[in-house]
């Protein structure tokens, strides 16, 4: 079904289950198929291509050449009714490719509100992006990493299969992350390591100076107390008592499954 008020270009080419909202533009020579639904006051520009079982919200934009719903590049994968969903009011740059999940992990590859995929991000299956992320030029997030919200990874950087870049993390250009990155942490490399706070993004997202030093204190008991995780636990703990923010850290100390940067 494709609202009255949808403008369609007359040479795209749309078959299949589709639903397309209210307010929605779709360009020249766009190829929308399968069950998919689109919905209101999205501008889906020309030569895009939106397959599978794929769910987009609102208000996103969508550039040429972006692949969103494409069969995944996993040698398990078997024609399963995997699907995407897209969330509101993201920006998705030239030849972007997000591809469905797999019946092997979630069966879905999700991205949420308010993010910027730069030209040729590659958001691989089973992958979450959370909100507020900027996903830069060339950026690989290979098959079931998750990126928390406010998180960056900046161009041609490449996130090893099931990692987690932690929220309001920034992971800098070309580094090769291996290992999970923790909330807050500014990491760049090849091996990716940690280097402080990313100070910058935080204080931009509102994060005042007490809170920035109990987070300062948290990461040096991680990195510089000379202790293992085992026994910065307990800290963390303590201070999350007055530091909810700090919970994040405990949290990927306790859920990591390939360990964090060194």
């Amino acid at each position: 079904m494709i609202h009255e008020s949808a403008k369609i270009h007359p040479s795209a080419v749309i078959e299949g289950n589709v639903t397309i909202g209210a307010n929605t533009t779709v360009g020249p020579f766009t190829y929308i198929a399968g069950d998919v639904t689109i919905g209101e006051n999205n501008e889906i520009m020309s030569h895009v291509v939106i397959k599978g079982n794929t769910t987009i919200g609102n208000e996103n934009r969508v550039f040429p050449q972006a692949i969103i719903g494409e069969e995944n590049q996993d040698k398990k994968y078997g024609g399963e009714d995997t699907r995407v969903i897209v969330g509101d009011r993201n920006v998705i740059r030239e030849s972007v490719q997000i591809h469905r999940g797999t019946t092997q992990d979630k069966t879905q590859t999700v991205v949420g509100n308010d993010n910027l995929l730069c030209v040729n991000a590659h958001i691989a299956h089973d992958v979450i992006v959370g909100n507020h992320t900027h996903i830069g030029n060339n950026a690989i997030l290979g098959g079931h990493v998750t990126v928390g919200d406010y998180a960056g990874v900046m161009a041609l950087s490449a996130i090893h299969p099931f990692c987690t870049v932690g929220a309001y993390a920034y992971v800098g250009g070309c580094s090769a992350v291996v290992q999970d990155v923790p909330p807050y942490v500014l990491a760049q490399g090849n091996h990716a390591t940690p280097f402080g706070l990313n100070l910058v993004g935080l204080k931009r997202n509102g994060f005042e100076k007490p809170e920035l030093r109990a987070l300062q204190k948290a990461y040096k008991e991680i990195y510089r107390s000379g202790k293992t995780l085992a026994e910065v636990k307990p800290v963390l703990e303590e201070m999350a008592q007055e530091w909810a923010s700090v919970g994040r850290f405990i949290e990927i100390l306790e859920t990591s499954e390939r360990g964090i940067i060194r």
